[in-house]
This record gives structure tokens, sequence and C-alpha cells, in this order.
């Protein structure tokens, strides 16, 4: 997710999204799908988070 989907989420789907946090792991959009590297990040970022 990039910085500026938080917002984009938040207005189409306020009413789910109430009191739930979002939280941007602030990768961007250049990786293809379960590309190695884009699955070392997540595992890196998400962990904290989970």
């Amino acid at each position: 997710m990039e910085r500026s989907h938080p917002a984009k989420l938040n207005r189409r789907f306020r009413d789910r999204l109430r009191g739930k946090r979002v939280v941007c792991l602030d990768i961007p959009d250049d990786y293809g799908f379960m590309q190695p590297e884009l699955v070392a990040l997540l595992e890196q970022r998400v962990g904290r988070h989970l």
C-alpha cells in the first residue's frame, strides 16, 4: 500500500473501517505476484503489526 491509499480506503469504506487500524507498509506497486523480493519485504514489514 502506498501512502495515498489509506485515505482512498477511508473514503470508500469509511463505515467498514470504523474502529479498525489501517497500516501503510510503504511498499511501492513495482513487484509481480509472489516475487521473492516482495515476499521478503512483506515478511519484514508485516511481522511487527501482527
